[in-house]
């Protein structure tokens, strides 16, 4: 468990890497760009991006099951099944994003931040299935315990997408479109590249065996895990980027220190997600070679890790509160209101370690409807209404939201901590 984690710590972070480096980009263009591109990527990760990782979680129980009971060839019809369920999701996701301007208009953002939104939205569009699939790649990988082609593919496109948003931006003087291109190609390649390096290395040889006609059967087995996956994923999601949208709301200068907390956050929980992720696996091949000691004992390793991890991490955040900001932007006021919410993200961070590696668990038990309840529960019955409330009403801006979001998580890893300590494992093993 401790040799997985620091190769996936990197992958994950790769691959947040390549919206920050168009928020970091464009937040030196000015205010204006910042807030658009910053409310475009909101727009792709809530109606697009989520989506499609939400439903290709469903691997993290079916491959790392299947991979562990040794039926692997079972592995590639699961993949197949995953391929045309995301292409298929693509649609409802497209049309919402071809809407993004007239969405942001309607819940109050300005003019002119809405229609860069939209440029730089639908710039991005045509990458959507590529980014789908990607994630079905990794997930395919990952749950068989191959993370390092990920990673290299990561480096690789995170060079080359730094470069082209430095020349689309700068030489070209494209602007956010040309962010947007950037981000655009730097998905496809992700993609293709991890695609080629697959059939090169001959990963695929034992467990696919081409394409078949059981693909097309038992789309409900997929969807019962699917559904709550994404459920469980997006409700999370969906509220941190509403949250992007409520700061909008207030002023420029809110939404502005709201995306770079976000960010932080973001690459903060890179890090215990990457236990996260392995614990998933761990116990996920552990069940599946119905060794339930080994499950448990794979379960125990990834909180405390987690935790471990998080807790220096959120020190060092804490320690640097005033000298961070300034990699994102240069208006004073923004770092200043960064450096005022370092202790509420501080805090969070631990907390979100916590609940990510108690998610990776649920996952690999196959209980994401557990996971999925808790957190529309969680967030939309208690993280949300008090954090908007506290915004608003108490007028404390997203000082107000940090606090609403913080309360949930708290209660959220409470629950799923005292809900595995009770789980008759055995039972689990036998299912």
């Amino acid at each position: 468990l401790v040799i997985c984690p620091p190769p996936q710590i990197m992958a994950q972070f790769l691959g947040l890497a390549l919206g920050f480096v168009s928020t970091v980009f464009c937040g030196h263009l000015g205010r204006v760009e910042l807030d658009s591109v910053s409310l475009a990527i909101t727009v792709i990760n809530v109606t697009g991006i989520s989506v499609g990782f939400g439903l290709s979680s469903a691997c993290d129980t079916l491959i790392s099951q299947t991979f562990g009971s040794r039926n692997v060839q079972k592995v590639g019809v699961i993949l197949q099944r995953a391929v045309l369920i995301l292409l298929l999701a693509c649609f409802p996701c497209w049309a919402i994003l071809i809407n993004t301007e007239l969405i942001l208009l309607a819940i109050g953002q300005e003019a002119e931040v809405a229609r860069l939104a939209q440029v730089y939205v639908k710039m991005f569009m045509p990458a959507l299935p590529a980014t789908f699939m990607y994630s079905l790649q990794t997930k395919y990988l990952q749950n068989q315990g191959i993370i390092w082609p990920e990673v290299i593919t990561g480096i690789f496109v995170n060079l080359l997408n730094a470069l082209l948003n430095y020349i689309f931006l700068y030489p070209l003087n494209m602007g956010v479109a040309g962010s947007a291109v950037a981000n655009t190609l730097s998905q496809f390649s992700l993609m293709v590249i991890l695609y080629c390096y697959i059939v090169w290395a001959g990963l695929y040889k034992d467990t696919w065996t081409g394409w078949s006609k059981a693909c097309l059967q038992d789309w409900g087995s997929y969807l019962s895990l699917a559904i709550p996956s994404m459920a469980m994923m997006c409700i999370e999601w969906w509220t941190y980027e509403i949250g992007g949208f409520l700061a909008g709301l207030i002023n420029e200068v809110e939404l502005g220190a709201q995306t770079i907390v976000f960010q932080l956050s973001n690459i903060a929980s890179n890090f215990p997600v990457g236990f996260s992720v392995a614990g998933n696996v761990r116990v996920g091949n552990s069940l599946g070679a119905k060794n339930t000691e080994q499950a448990k004992l794979s379960a125990k390793s990834a909180m405390l890790c987690a935790v471990s991890v998080s807790v220096c991490l959120a020190t060092v955040l804490g320690a640097l509160k005033d000298y961070i900001p300034c990699v994102f932007t240069n208006d004073e006021q923004i770092r200043k209101r960064v450096a005022e919410l370092a202790i509420f993200y501080s805090l969070f961070i631990i907390f979100d370690a916590i609940s990510a590696a108690l998610g990776g668990i649920i996952r690999g038990t196959g209980r994401q409807k557990i996971g999925a309840i808790c957190n529309i529960l969680g967030y939309y019955g208690v993280g949300l209404p008090i954090g908007a409330s506290l915004m608003f009403a108490a007028k404390l801006g997203i000082t107000g939201l940090w606090i609403g979001l913080l309360t949930c998580i708290f209660l959220q890893t409470s629950f799923l901590t005292f809900y595995l300590s009770r789980l008759n494992w055995k039972k689990v093993t036998e299912e």
